[in-house]
């Protein structure tokens, strides 16, 4: 007669599981507690945003869209171009310029996409500007202003104002009469560490001019929330820069009535703006294309409200790594009086710091890829946004 196991459950096995469970939570507990407690006695002071700021939720609404930029687009000196974080064309010499994380400003010829290495800053080169006799100006992250002549030579024309050295020279423009202008994102953090500046939740950043005749630089607008890129306008009387945690774009004006005063030109971005690229030539034809370093999302909401959440955050980046939550990066269009009209972008993308539109193409610039990505407008245009949901 064959024998059978019982198969009741084993007393002994039911309290063993129980124990590890128990185990488990207190481990997880204590973890927690102990995090937080290192959080809390941590030095990072993190401060509120403006409640008025915090009102205002963003306008995801645009009358056409491409939501996805990638399907078709194409890699632009891939592995030669690292983190080519902004871009300006020479129509001269049919050429873009691009600003690398390794130092290089490199050439690329838009005929064949061929890439050369052009000139190495030594610095960490981010914003440029085309000269008005060729040479290219660069806002360099350690440096501060420089000077490219066309055969290569580097002049440094500015890095500090007031006594404040620049923390974080960030864009750069030029007008018709040689006059410079530009943004030191904050005073207080470097490149590397700059996040910790959105965080931290005060204005450290500054708007400036330099004057090259004078050799003089001039604060025109302090206390700004990471003031980031810079462009002028088509008929050269204001500047328009992006406040990236505030997601809106300001509006210095240079001259007229308005002159030295400064209004909202476009506010509730649909994300965290970057560089601002005009699409013209002239007067009133052309368009402003405004990189969206990634959307604004619900964490996002939470860590400008809650001082506390940035604390963690900011401990994370220093001592750990914070979870990744960008996405739909890209660029939005928008006229000259600010409205929107355009948007493309990516649910996989993150990270895009410029888009400009040369011919029928949209370039994109990226912090973290090896390559400018290439879409033709064309085959690939944004469509009325009711034909998408």
């Amino acid at each position: 007669m064959e024998s059978t196991r019982s198969s009741s459950p084993n007393p002994a096995q039911g309290t063993r599981s129980s124990t590890w469970c128990r185990d488990l939570l207190i481990t997880l507990v204590c973890t927690v507690a102990i995090a937080l407690l290192l959080v809390q006695y941590d030095d990072f002071d993190a401060a509120a945003y403006p409640s008025e700021e915090l009102a205002k939720k963003p306008v995801f609404e645009v009358p056409r869209v491409n939501s996805h930029v990638l399907h078709g687009s194409e890699k632009v000196g891939e592995g030669q171009l690292l983190g080519p974080e902004d871009i300006v064309y020479d129509p001269k010499l049919g050429v873009i310029y691009t600003s690398c994380s390794d130092g290089w400003i490199k050439r690329v010829r838009l005929s064949d996409s061929e890439v050369e290495d052009w000139v190495n800053t030594g610095g960490r080169p981010l914003g440029l500007a085309l000269g008005n006799s060729g040479e290219v100006y660069v806002a360099d992250a350690y440096k501060g202003v420089l000077k490219i002549t066309e055969d290569g030579a580097i002049e440094v024309l500015t890095n500090e104002a007031e006594g404040i050295k620049f923390g974080l020279t960030d864009a750069v423009t030029v007008t018709k009469n040689g006059i410079l202008y530009f943004t030191d994102a904050t005073w207080k953090y470097e490149l590397h560490n700059c996040v910790l500046d959105i965080f931290e939740g005060r204005p450290h950043g500054r708007l400036m001019s330099y004057d090259p005749s004078t050799k003089q630089t001039k604060v025109l607008a302090r206390d700004l929330y990471f003031a980031n890129g810079i462009e002028i306008s088509p008929d050269q009387d204001f500047v328009i820069f992006c406040e990236t945690p505030m997601m809106r774009c300001m509006r210095y004006y240079i001259q007229g009535e308005k002159e030295g005063s400064i209004d909202v030109f476009i506010d509730r971005l649909v994300g965290l703006p970057d560089n601002i690229r005009y699409d013209g030539e002239g007067h009133g034809e052309g368009q402003y294309w405004i990189a969206i370093n990634t959307e604004h999302t619900y964490s996002w909401d939470l860590a400008r409200k809650y001082p506390y959440i940035r604390k963690v955050l900011a401990f994370l980046e220093k001592y750990q790594k914070r979870p990744s939550v960008e996405k739909n990066a890209g660029a939005i269009v928008v006229d000259l009086d600010g409205k929107l009209v355009e948007r493309y972008y990516e649910p996989e993308l993150t990270l895009v710091t410029t888009g400009i539109k040369i011919g029928e193409h949209l370039y994109l610039g990226n912090l973290m890829t090896s390559f400018i990505t290439r879409l033709n407008l064309t085959q690939y245009p944004a469509t009325p946004s009711s034909l998408t949901n």
